[in-house]
């Protein structure tokens, strides 16, 4: 369980940056109307990451 504590430190600030230049990214391409897949499914899983990681720290603190 120790793995979510270095993952929530270490890597949720890589991610934090994935997911904002990704939504800036599908913003634009929104705007210009091109496709967004590719994007999309690299701000879902940052932000799924994101949260899953700070959802398992939390139940560690609570045990």
């Amino acid at each position: 369980m120790i793995v979510f504590l270095y993952t929530g430190m270490y890597l949720t600030p890589i991610l934090s940056i994935i997911f904002c230049l990704n939504l800036v990214t599908i913003m634009k391409k929104i705007k210009r109307d091109e496709k967004t897949a590719i994007n999309t499914f690299w701000l879902t899983l940052s932000f799924t990451l994101i949260a899953w990681t700070l959802v398992m720290i939390t139940f560690l603190g609570l045990e």
